[in-house]
């Protein structure tokens, strides 16, 4: 297994490992649960340096983003602008979700999907090439350049990383969400997969661990990637290769919104996508009777039936909550059953963000 820049301190740490796509990355460093509510209640720390920060370079870049791209990277017309996107392939399934900053016109960092990051290099290095654009694409994961990531989030989450670092408080502190801040080597963003205020720090790798001992002495709690999966889930984000993958239509995955159909602009599945309109509605579910819910469960509605694509117990809510694709006639409040082994049980369908700032969406 490949293992991220910070694999001692998490060993040290007593971190429980497991392999995450083919990286070593800690489960957990005792109680899930506990990591879970130091997120929503205070701040947690999540190493992230398995994804992968792609630089696209060149007077082409922006035409490059343009075309790949399933948003539109026009909307970025300020350094330091984040976007969240897919990346599709020719049958609009969905090959990757990322985000894309833009750090000048001419310079843009993309960041990917551990799992994916390989296939994704392929993917853009042949339509670089097909299109025969005027850019260069470098990840970086390796030699002098690599580069580490650490996520804090929690409503404390800022102050914590101003005490950690607070030669670049000035820097980031009036960040609204989804922008970022280069100061000096780091990129400082103001985005996040919790439904939490903070950071994702992105940063020279032999400088991670430092910070990350630096907010550990601060009170940031170390965080796996357990409570990181009940977190997204209570948020109503999407995971890769659950909730959507190459052969799913964002349009049912929930991601209508990331797709830019309306400009005379072209991308990669955009044809895919106008000649097979939504087929499913991506919605929550919150559990009425008592039991547990996972992906992949058969969901029976009064307009036919769908599937869970993730599932979980909410320690925030105390119920078990999916997100699913369900039937384009299924309406919020309608109450559905899930088989869960030999038993149907009752749940109620939701808008997909359960928690969000800590407080109940549903």
């Amino acid at each position: 297994m490949q293992k991220t820049v910070l694999n001692d301190s998490h060993l040290r740490s007593g971190a429980r490992m497991v392999d995450f796509g083919g990286w070593e990355m800690p489960l957990h460093y005792g109680s899930q649960i506990e990591e879970h509510h130091a997120v929503r209640r205070d701040a947690g720390m999540f190493d992230v340096s398995h994804m992968c920060a792609v630089d696209v370079r060149g007077s082409d870049a922006r035409d490059f983003l343009r075309r790949l791209l399933a948003n539109n990277v026009d909307r970025l017309q300020m350094p330091g602008k984040a976007l969240y996107s897919t990346m599709l392939n020719d049958a609009g399934g969905v090959i990757d979700d990322l985000i894309v900053y833009c750090l000048d016109d001419c310079n843009f960092r993309v960041v990917v999907n551990a799992a994916t990051a390989a296939a994704d290099l392929l993917w853009m290095a042949a339509r670089l090439s097909e299109w025969e654009l005027a850019a260069t694409i470098t990840a970086r994961r390796e030699g002098k350049d690599a580069l580490a990531m650490i996520a804090v989030q929690g409503p404390h989450a800022r102050g914590r990383v101003w005490q950690a670092l607070p030669e670049y408080r000035a820097a980031c502190e009036a960040l609204k969400p989804f922008f970022a801040a280069v100061v000096g080597e780091y990129l400082i963003a103001s985005t996040g997969y919790t439904g939490e205020d903070g950071y994702e720090i992105t940063l020279p790798a032999a400088h991670a661990e430092g910070l990350w001992r630096a907010l550990a002495e601060a009170g940031v709690r170390p965080c796996g990637l357990g409570a990181r999966d009940t977190l997204r889930l209570e948020a109503g984000m999407n995971l890769y290769g659950q909730d959507m993958d190459a052969t799913i239509s964002p349009l049912d995955a929930g991601l209508a919104w990331t797709i830019d159909l309306r400009s005379p602009r072209d991308f990669v599945g955009k044809a895919a996508l106008l000649a097979r309109p939504q087929q499913h509605q991506f919605l929550g579910l919150l559990l009425i009777d008592r039991g547990v819910l996972r992906a992949h469960q058969s969901v029976h509605t009064a307009h036919g039936d769908g599937e869970t694509t993730s599932g979980t117990f909410s320690p925030t809510l105390q119920r078990a909550i999916a997100l699913a694709r369900l039937p384009l006639a299924t309406t919020l409040g309608e109450v559905v059953q899930v088989a869960v082994r030999d038993k149907l049980l009752a749940a109620r369908v939701v808008k997909p963000c359960f928690v969000r700032n800590g407080s109940s969406l549903v």
